[in-house]
């Protein structure tokens, strides 16, 4: 007998005595554990927002032509990618796209059952397999922090649904190499999906695409949460292989996944800007070089700078995630991540996001010792 579905706790509800111990700080807990944006958006993007007439229709699933377009001329700027809008299409922010994936490609291939992830990630790739009653299997990285696609098993790859890719990733901020992972997916017949939500905030050289690398088999995901601080507006959207887009745009629309028309329309504003975003590129690179400083000074032991991304993935030293995560909130009252929620392999790493304001990172910084 099937034993029903029981969900996980949610990782960041886990958090309440840590949160606690930061509260206890004079001036509050300096939330450090989400990835979500507290900076404003842009005027323009808002303005956008704030004009659109027409919340009172349905959108187009698969998104309206603006955003569409956006989207298409952003790639050919930021990776010389040329794609049509019919390989487009609009999603409610990346982690819906990522989740509901598998049960969506698992109805298209009902003879395969499994989702390739990176080990150490984002916890909604294991999730999305778990929703789909799917096989889940991590796929290490190797010491450069890209993935070891040598140690997929066949039987795993002649099964499996999706790879998935993260670059840059979360939590580490490593780089991976696209072109390799493209390369793979054709070879083995799967299709590699490769998240790409971060790349506005690659530090080591430009930021990549897989599409870089032709778009047959594979299929880019890109969302505006990070670049325009636009979380909760939920805008994404993905790109790449004709058929496995075009399935997805289709099916999608009996979902009724629908981003809302005036999220669009300021989501195709902001692609259409490049300003804001290095704006925050700057912001960003600030927040990790005065808090990885600090944490280095407090510790006795180097925080690297990632090469993407906008988090800390600190090792932990003498003791574990959740013992890191203690002593941080005691001494600078900063609410981190211990690094088991983004897999086994990260027991021993905390993950730091720097998304508050400078003078609160400034505070966590007082706090440890550092002026």
């Amino acid at each position: 007998m099937t034993e029903p579905f029981v969900p996980p706790p949610y990782p960041y509800d886990r958090l309440a005595e840590v949160v606690d111990l930061a509260e206890r700080h004079a001036g509050g807990a300096v939330d450090l554990s989400v990835g979500t944006p507290f900076d404003e958006p842009d005027p323009l993007v808002l303005a956008a927002l704030a004009a659109a007439d027409d919340a009172h229709r349905y959108p187009a699933s698969v998104g309206l032509p603006p955003l569409l377009d956006a989207a298409a001329r952003w790639m050919q700027r930021r990776f010389e990618v040329s794609i049509g809008t019919q390989q487009i299409g609009a999603a409610i922010g990346a982690k819906e796209f990522v989740a509901s994936l598998p049960k969506l490609l698992a109805l298209r291939r009902p003879e395969r059952d499994t989702v390739l992830y990176p080990a150490i990630s984002y916890p909604s790739y294991e999730m999305g397999a778990q929703l789909a009653s799917c096989r889940a299997i991590a796929v290490p990285a190797r010491l450069d922090g890209t993935l070891d696609l040598d140690s997929i098993d066949p039987a795993d790859a002649a099964r499996a649904l999706v790879l998935w890719v993260n670059s840059p990733a979360n939590p580490t901020g490593a780089l991976d190499d696209l072109g390799a992972a493209a390369e793979w997916g054709r070879a083995h017949g799967v299709p590699v999906f490769s998240d790409e939500c971060y790349v506005e905030f690659t530090w080591t050289g430009r930021g990549r695409s897989i599409l870089e690398h032709g778009v047959d088999g594979v299929v880019a995901v890109h969302s505006l949460s990070k670049r325009s601080n636009l979380a909760g507006l939920r805008v994404a959207f993905y790109a790449g292989d004709a058929e496995l887009v075009g399935y997805l745009r289709e099916v999608r629309k009996h979902g009724g996944m629908m981003m809302p028309g005036p999220a669009q329309a300021a989501g195709a504003v902001a692609l259409d800007d490049d300003e804001h975003v290095e704006a925050q590129r700057e912001r960003y690179h600030r927040r990790l070089t005065l808090l990885a400083n600090a944490l280095t000074a407090w510790s006795g032991r180097p925080v690297e700078l990632p090469a993407g991304g906008f988090y800390l993935w600190m090792a932990t030293g003498d003791t574990d995630g959740w013992g890191m995560a203690e002593r941080l909130a005691i001494d600078a009252g900063a609410i981190v991540s211990p690094g088991e929620f983004y897999g086994s392999g990260g027991d021993r790493f905390v993950r730091i996001a720097v998304v508050q304001p400078d003078d609160r990172l400034q505070l966590v910084a007082e706090r440890l010792g550092v002026r």
